[in-house]
């Protein structure tokens, strides 16, 4: 039974009780877990997704989530933000322009009728694939040895999953591979998400900059990702599992750099190899 008398000071990870078989014996005691909460986000007072998700960093997530949405184009298209506890999870409340809400709204519409809608509310299959239209410009030179640097502190930085496992991690590295930024979450996506919308809060007050670097991710590389990282303008995804054939095809369109299966001493590239030295 979670108790959250007992829960640490982390968010996003419980106390569980668990029994353990090992040597022919049955031990009770106590662990952590990963909390998996609903998480609601509305747009000017309406409902417009529900995500299960890690209930830390939310206001990255929230931010995130709309930009690699193409629900807003900026941050300062989002004019305030609301975080409430619901009674079986948490609420998150953003405030957009009217363009940005008729554009919402006209996005929902495009449901009404439809059955075996999909991927809803895409009309095309580039729609759809939210194929990047634009092509990363970038002229970032990462090392072989960078990546391998971020790779050995990775595991290390990721307090979650040290604690409870079962986590996902997104970060932002430096050219040098350095670990400037990381955000956790249990869904890939959302780990993404939350780091995209961090590094948004961080450009905008002209902290930090997004033109050199790399995005490292936990999971494997599919198009949704190579997607979200293109909303930042990163010219250089990792993931250190595989790769899918659409996230190669939508990162060689973008002019990203795509690099799987990254284990220590080794790892794949698949897509712009110059930018790699």
């Amino acid at each position: 039974m979670i108790s959250d008398k007992e829960s640490k000071h982390l968010a996003g990870i419980v106390s569980v009780s668990k029994s353990v078989w090992e040597d022919q014996k049955l031990t009770t005691t106590q662990d952590w877990a990963a909390q998996e909460t609903p998480i609601a986000f509305e747009y000017n007072c309406v409902s417009h997704a529900v995500m299960m998700a890690t209930p830390a960093d939310l206001e990255d997530f929230a931010v995130g989530f709309s930009l690699s949405e193409g629900i807003v184009n900026s941050l300062d298209e989002i004019l305030d933000i609301e975080i409430a506890d619901a009674e079986h999870g948490k609420v998150v409340s953003m405030i957009i322009g009217a363009e940005q809400l008729d554009a919402l709204k006209e996005r929902r519409r495009n449901l009404v009728g439809r059955t075996g809608c999909g991927i809803c509310g895409a009309e095309t299959i580039d729609e759809a694939l939210q194929i990047p239209t634009g092509r990363i410009t970038t002229s970032t030179s990462i090392k072989h040895s960078a990546i391998q640097t971020a790779l050995t502190r990775f595991s290390e930085r990721q307090e979650l999953n040290k604690e409870a496992g079962a986590i996902h991690a997104a970060a932002w590295c430096s050219e040098q591979g350095e670990i400037e930024l990381l955000r956790e979450d249990v869904g890939r996506h959302n780990a993404l998400d939350k780091l995209v919308g961090a590094l948004a809060k961080q450009k905008l007050s002209g902290a930090g900059s997004l033109e050199r670097g790399f995005v490292l991710i936990s999971s494997r590389a599919s198009y949704e990702m190579v997607s979200k990282a293109a909303v930042l303008g990163a010219a250089v995804l990792v993931a250190v599992s595989g790769v899918t054939h659409l996230a190669v095809e939508i990162a060689d369109k973008a002019n990203m750099t795509l690099v799987g299966f990254s284990r220590p001493g080794k790892h794949s590239v698949y897509t712009c190899p110059e930018r790699l030295v």
